[in-house]
């Protein structure tokens, strides 16, 4: 039987109602910012209305209101529950439903505005300054709002951008917005949620790293008990944390295992041990390199060669776990981009890259599972790690990917292609600790090319290999913008990989950004 772990139930919550948006998840981290706990929900899987959730917001969608198969949602029916704010397809939602009117915009709305102030005592818009940027982001206009509401804002570019609720026409307070507030661009967005968060559904500063942690503990508690509880250590923060939850929890009962498959980066794996028995974990090192190189021989698919990775891997622990039958709990460091993306509006979202982390061992292993990160984004999880002391080096490590540098060198992987790589991106990484710039990239790595070039060392032509560099800044990976690093940087990076590593005669940087590009190459 397979069990999964949930914090206990918060004194509060917003609940976000998805119609398929690239701008919901946004919205959620802008309520979490405001210390204010929320959950994301399809919007036609809306789970049970309990007295714990303080207020509902409709996020966007690429549909159109006017469309026979549009998504839809009983919007009297959630205004007869708590108070609710419809963010731009919301805000159309709203108005079609409740008497007003939605068209096609003669030219679609996108880009920047700014938004023209009608109401000067709303509570919405309390302290928002007049003709402030907001991003607009449509197809589609309301073009009337019905009796039901009235105008509390316009902008230079469309007759209605917000609105509310007449006095007494609904049992709740009813906003609607038709620009987006959760993106950077809307300058004053996050004040205008913290507005609704607080003034309009009466929310606390609750949702805290401190509570968390004091939550998760009392549940892994109350959930475990006295039971052995195994957990796949990879040297990054989420699995990390997840351990120093579990440990606070449950002590000598947990059992870590950290694997190493060869191709992590250069002295990582005797690094990373060494911080792990320093933070006092029970923690089982396995050099496992071999297996795992020999399996990848001639696979130059990336999706095989993660495939291959996330197979051996099971392998390995499978082999490792059977040495305990006592345990009964399989720990995962999932974390909350997870576990949206399994039941997004229309599914898991089509394959990018599959991952391995632990994927398939429940069923082999016949354990109980418990995710302790699982309500968490990424950065979300760096303040938990913060409040449970762990190490700095660990704690600000870059992402790293579960692959391993296989999915860094392009095409097949040979043990002389990882140390040339470990070696490049060894220069990289340390120059970056070196010049201040580690803490201020989110993840930065070397990629070996399968593109030789010709060059010229002393009096000799070589034809040797590319390395590009890679470095975004980003908050939790959905999207990144490639980092603007110095020149004088770059050069002593690129000269020094050039001089030092042998195999390497040109080095690159990549300034793509995501979307279009992806963080790893492959």
């Amino acid at each position: 039987m397979m069990w999964y772990f949930y914090i206990r139930a918060m004194t509060e919550k917003i609940l976000i109602l998805d119609f398929g948006s690239q701008y919901t998840q946004l919205i959620a981290r802008r309520v979490r910012e405001c210390e204010v706990y929320c959950e994301i929900h399809p919007y036609n899987k809306i789970p049970e209305l309990t007295n714990d959730i303080k207020g509902i917001i409709l996020s966007g969608s690429p549909a159109s209101v006017r469309d026979i198969d549009a998504p839809k949602v009983d919007v009297e029916k959630l205004i007869a529950f708590k108070p609710l704010l419809g963010v731009c397809y919301g805000a159309q939602l709203m108005a079609q439903t409740l008497g007003g009117s939605v068209e096609k915009s003669n030219t679609r709305e996108y880009g920047r505005a700014h938004l023209q102030i009608k109401t000067a005592d709303d509570t919405l818009l309390k302290n928002i300054a007049d003709n402030c940027q907001v991003w607009m982001s449509h197809g589609d206009s309301i073009k009337s709002i019905g009796d039901k509401f009235e105008l509390i804002a316009g902008s230079d570019s469309i007759d209605v951008a917000a609105f509310r609720g007449v006095k007494n026409a609904f049992p709740n307070p009813v906003y609607a917005l038709q620009f987006h507030p959760e993106v950077y661009h809307s300058t004053e967005g996050q004040k205008i949620l913290s507005n609704f968060l607080f003034d309009v559904c009466g929310c606390s500063h609750k949702w805290t790293a401190a509570s968390f942690v004091e939550e998760s503990v009392k549940s892994l508690k109350a959930q475990i008990g006295n039971e052995k509880v195994i957990l796949g250590l990879s040297g990054g923060v989420d699995s990390s944390v997840a351990a120093l939850l579990l440990e606070e929890a449950v002590g000598d009962n947990l059992l870590c295992i950290f694997v190493d498959n060869g191709l992590l980066r250069k002295d990582e794996f005797e690094t990373v041990m060494s911080k792990y028995v320093e933070m006092g974990l029970n923690v089982q090192g396995v050099k496992a390199g071999h297996k795992f190189l020999k399996e990848l021989a001639g696979v130059s698919d990336p999706e095989k060669k993660r495939k291959i990775i996330g197979r051996v891997f099971i392998e390995v622990f499978e082999h490792e776990a059977n040495k305990h039958p006592e345990v009964k709990w399989l720990a995962q460091g999932t974390i909350y981009p997870d576990v949206i993306e399994s039941v997004s509006v229309n599914g898991p979202s089509q394959t990018i890259k599959s991952h391995h982390n632990v994927g398939g061992l429940p069923d082999i292993l016949k354990l109980k599972i418990v995710e302790p990160l699982r309500n968490l984004f990424k950065d979300e999880v760096r303040k938990a790690g913060k409040e449970l002391g762990l190490v700095p080096e660990i704690l600000y490590r870059h992402p790293f990917p579960g692959p391993g540098l296989a999915v860094r060198i392009l095409g097949d992987i040979t043990e002389e292609k990882v140390k040339i790589l470990q070696e490049a991106d060894h220069i990289y990484i340390e120059n970056l600790k070196k010049f201040n710039l580690y803490n201020k990239v989110w993840q930065a790595g070397a990629i070996l090319t399968p593109i030789k070039t010709v060059g010229v060392m002393g009096d000799e032509r070589t034809y040797e290999h590319v390395v590009a560099l890679r470095a975004v800044n980003s908050t939790d990976g959905m999207t990144a913008d490639w980092s603007h690093l110095p020149y004088e940087f770059l050069a002593k990076t690129s000269n020094e990989i050039i001089n030092q590593v042998k195999g390497v005669n040109r080095v690159v940087y990549d300034i793509s950004s995501k979307p279009p590009a992806t963080i790893e190459w492959e």
